[in-house]
């Protein structure tokens, strides 16, 4: 077979990678502690949102959907965007997707043609670079790990790096793989810098409802002259616990949507009709539930600092989403790789998220085996 170029500029996920390392180790007999991706182990979907699938699918909602979303759905979005002080956004600015990778794969193919420029903020999500290699994009990155992986002191590189001739700014806050949030004073430089530039920020809120500490992040779009200027995305894996159920969305302005919704209709059609039904069950009525697993994450989260610290480990403390990041040795590969193989915890090398010299560790499991994972690494001399 001749395969296409496009598949040569990209790499496999390194979280799947890694994940399926795991499980080839699992089915081996091996016991291993898998801190490696972002799945939610010991909660649950809410009984009701589960409950309300199951009504939807005895009520007949098994066929195609409006390409878009279903009206409930996307009003139910809405409620949640004003809630973010996200006013601009109306039914006619959303688009629910088959999970939110799905949406960001849409954006980045409808505003990117040959050689648009896009800038990331090092670490980032594995599947940024490569969404925008498929959309014949190229990069630009900016470290922020130097920092701690604070924005506010990186806004001098940021504004180096980005010029007219960007296309798109990827924020991500609260952030994967390292749990930033970001300050309102480093949003709003980075507000300058897209007005003076004329940039879109895609902003991905996949983690909004997860922190820490009090902290609640500002939207990006909610800024003064974002308005216009800023694609937000979310979804449900995070927050309700519904990774498998495939559901997101994003908002933008209409002329985004025009245009990104041939991209929509003509690859996945529509989200799965009685999951959306489960959507708006999630967005409505699982207060308590969702706490219940920020909590839980907090807790977790403050056992894992201290318990790196007790092993003279320093690691940045996260205020959201439920990621660690643990400075290593230089070849962060070569440590994670001994990691799973000989004390048989999975993590993710830094240097797929573009920050060598660090490894994520996904925190979204019992203390119990959180606890057994450093252990195991103290034994073997990898902290």
């Amino acid at each position: 077979m001749d395969f296409a170029a496009r598949v040569d500029r990209i790499e496999p996920s390194a979280t799947v990678a890694i994940s399926n390392k795991a499980s080839e180790l699992e089915a081996e007999g091996v016991d291993v502690v898998d801190l490696s991706v972002g799945d939610i182990v010991d909660f649950d979907t809410p009984e009701n949102v589960k409950q309300a699938a199951k009504d939807a699918l005895d009520a007949g909602h098994t066929g195609y959907t409006p390409s878009n979303g279903i009206p409930e759905l996307k009003s139910a979005v809405v409620d949640k965007l004003h809630d973010d002080g996200l006013d601009q956004y109306g039914t006619e600015n959303i688009v629910v997707t088959p999970g939110g990778k799905q949406g960001l794969f849409e954006v980045f193919q409808t505003l990117i043609d040959d050689g648009d420029e896009v800038v990331l903020l090092d670490p980032a999500w594995v599947s940024y670079e490569a969404m925008v290699k498929l959309s014949d994009g190229s990069l630009k990155r900016v470290d922020t790990a130097q920092y701690d992986f604070a924005l506010e002191p990186a806004l001098d590189d940021l504004a180096e790096a980005v010029s007219d001739d960007t296309e798109i700014l990827v924020v991500n806050s609260p952030g994967n793989p390292h749990g930033a949030v970001y300050s309102d004073e480093a949003l709003e430089g980075v507000r300058d810098i897209a007005v003076e530039h004329d940039v879109t920020v895609v902003a991905d809120e996949i983690y909004k409802e997860i922190t820490y500490d009090g902290v609640e992040p500002t939207s990006i779009g909610s800024l003064e002259g974002m308005e216009d200027r800023t694609i937000t995305l979310n979804g449900f894996s995070k927050a309700y616990a519904m990774t498998g159920w495939r559901l997101g969305y994003y908002a933008a302005p209409e002329e985004l949507i025009d245009q990104s919704g041939k991209i929509h209709g003509h690859s996945v059609t529509c989200a799965v009709n009685f999951v959306q039904h489960a959507g708006v069950e999630a967005l409505e009525n699982t207060d308590e539930a969702v706490e219940e697993m920020r909590s839980a994450f907090e807790e977790r989260r403050d056992m894992l600092v201290d318990l790196f610290a007790e092993h003279g480990k320093e690691v940045p403390t996260p205020e959201g989403a439920f990621y660690l990041m643990l400075p290593v040795a230089d070849d962060d590969v070569a440590w994670a790789e001994e990691a799973i193989e000989t004390a048989h915890v999975a993590t993710v090398p830094g240097s797929a998220f573009g920050t060598p010299g660090w490894v994520r560790l996904a925190y979204a499991n019992s203390e119990d085996r959180l606890r057994e994972g450093v252990e195991r690494l103290a034994e073997h001399d990898l902290l």
